[in-house]
């Protein structure tokens, strides 16, 4: 059992000294990919859950694909529950896309919902979203069949 506390203390501070911006898209999906949902339990805890998140939702704008989009306009809320539910906002318009913190009052056209390892696993090209829905582990309110081409318009990574 100490080993698999030093082992977990361990991941925890070489996560947390990480700089996630630095962070190929391939190295995080790669990293992802070799934590156990325990792992992603402990990581995704107070501040370094946040750093986690914001470099996640930061990296969507630099990953869009605007040829993808056409003339979509369309504002995606993400809700990524764990301790507490953190909210975030794409709004796709124009061939940009722009990404924010917390909730406004517009209507999403979609509004996407799961827990903290389900979304690591997803924007790191861990899951399958089809599978995901399927099982009830990604819940998808409004325009589903956004929701089923949201993977077309971002690079994902694969591990």
């Amino acid at each position: 059992m100490a080993d698999n506390a030093n082992a977990d203390a361990n991941l925890l501070s070489r996560l947390d000294a990480m700089d996630f911006a630095t962070v190929a898209p391939e190295e995080f999906a790669r990293l992802v990919k070799g934590l156990s949902k325990k792992e992603i339990a402990e990581v995704m805890t107070g501040e370094l859950r946040v750093k986690v998140l914001r470099a996640v939702f930061s990296r969507m704008e630099r990953q869009f694909r605007p040829e993808a989009a056409g003339s979509l306009r369309a504002l995606i809320r993400w809700q990524v529950t764990g301790d507490t539910e953190a909210v975030y906002e794409v709004s796709i318009a124009d061939g940009g896309c722009a990404v924010r913190e917390g909730r406004t009052e517009a209507d999403a056209r979609t509004t996407l919902s799961m827990g903290d390892a389900e979304f690591l696993r997803l924007v790191s090209g861990n899951a399958n979203p089809v599978t995901m829905f399927m099982t009830r582990k990604l819940k998808v309110a409004g325009d589903v069949g956004l929701a089923s081409g949201l993977t077309r318009l971002f690079d994902i990574p694969k591990a």
